[in-house]
């Protein structure tokens, strides 16, 4: 997730709509087998699925990792607030 070509293409299928590896390349400076390296990453992590599509593979979305881990990271940011609301109250008094 943290590299610029894997946010960009969660960004382009995020939008709803599948792309194949053309698709996705076209319009940008990256080359197909960058695509394709990337693409494979975010597929192994659940990010993104491929579906076949005749002669070719069409890449889409699928936000599920990502609402597990935005769930955890609220999580956390919850438990922040609480020991930080706990330390000003420690603190005022």
């Amino acid at each position: 997730m943290g590299d610029e070509t894997r946010l960009y293409l969660i960004a382009e299928l995020s939008a709803g709509r599948r792309g194949s590896i053309s698709q996705l390349t076209r319009g940008s400076h990256l080359t197909r087998q960058a695509v394709t390296k990337h693409l494979r990453v975010l597929e192994n992590a659940g990010i993104v699925r491929s579906v076949r599509a005749g002669r070719e593979n069409l890449f889409e979305f699928n936000p599920g990792p990502l609402d597990e881990i935005k769930g955890f990271l609220d999580s956390v940011s919850e438990q922040w607030d609480q020991a930080l609301a706990r330390l000003k109250s420690f603190v005022e008094s």
